[in-house]
């Protein structure tokens, strides 16, 4: 069975015949990740590393500071959508272009992206199923050379249901019309392990939905295979589906496999765990 939105990716092969398109914005949105001394994760930029070897025509798009707000102390905050639009534009995107996002690593960073174009209103965009390392095992061409474009038009019409802030996810304790779904580890959910975000566990009547286990050697699963995990925690039955993680990155698989499959109406709350733990008023559980 196809995927309900098989456009939302695009493989290697595919992208290849593209290249040279006039209309073509290709992104590496690479963000590595360290596990900080006290509690979550230090972020460093991929940018070196894109500077070394990319798809030919791609440019390089800051997450870390450029996609981000900054002033929030949590780390990928959704900025104003006039902060974003400016750096599409900066970046040559019209509202016509063939947006495609990838990654180096875990395609996360690319799922990220995709969902900040989506939040702006952009339709033509697509992720790299696979990311840079498919592309690499397919022996397609890599460059050092940075594309350069003029500037864009792309105007954003921010879809403010793209996202869920923390009030919407604790008003969803307890509603049945809402599925809330932990996008992290198994044992980060359970409070197990050694890792922490300060406080152990979930948010209270979360579920679980580990993102790796929607992907399989980089890829996103089958549409049954998606089908069958996501349904399996009432993820596409749910009215609506909340999808958190650790800073509003990882819940973006969960986030982007619902929709790939059909479920549209799927938010990330942004500020995830990073942002909940720190009010010691709402609730949390520790337990599968």
């Amino acid at each position: 069975m196809a995927y309900a939105h098989p456009e939302y990716l695009v493989t290697p092969a595919e992208l290849a015949r593209e290249l040279g398109s006039p209309s073509l914005r290709i992104f590496d949105a690479t963000v590595f990740l360290t596990p900080a001394p006290d509690a979550g994760y230090r972020a460093e930029s991929g940018l070196a590393k894109f500077e070394e070897g990319h798809i030919p025509g791609t440019q390089f798009l800051d997450l870390v500071r450029a996609a981000s707000d900054t002033s929030t102390g949590l780390g990928f905050s959704l900025p104003p959508a006039s902060q974003l639009e400016a750096l599409f534009r900066t970046l040559g995107v019209d509202d016509d272009s063939e947006v495609v996002l990838y990654a180096t690593g875990h395609m996360m960073w690319a799922t990220r992206a995709w969902w900040l174009f989506r939040y702006c209103g952009h339709r033509r965009i697509r992720v790299l199923n696979g990311g840079f390392r498919a592309w690499k095992d397919a022996d397609l061409p890599i460059t050092d050379e940075i594309a350069n474009f003029p500037p864009g038009t792309f105007t954003a019409r921010p879809n403010a249901a793209s996202f869920a802030d923390k009030s919407a996810v604790l008003a969803a304790i307890g509603d049945a019309a809402v599925c809330t779904v932990n996008a992290l580890s198994p044992e980060v959910h359970a409070g197990e392990g050694d890792f922490t975000y300060g406080r152990r566990g979930h948010i209270a009547g979360s579920v679980n939905v580990y993102y790796d286990d929607l992907m399989h050697a980089g890829c996103f699963k089958a549409d049954d295979a998606l089908r069958t995990a996501l349904s399996a925690k009432g993820m596409l039955d749910a009215p609506r589906v909340i999808a958190y993680c650790g800073g509003g990155i990882s819940a973006t698989i969960d986030a982007f496999a619902c929709l790939l499959v059909g479920q549209e109406n799927v938010a990330v709350y942004d500020g995830s765990m990073s942002e909940w733990v720190r009010d010691e008023s709402l609730p949390m559980e520790t337990g599968a």
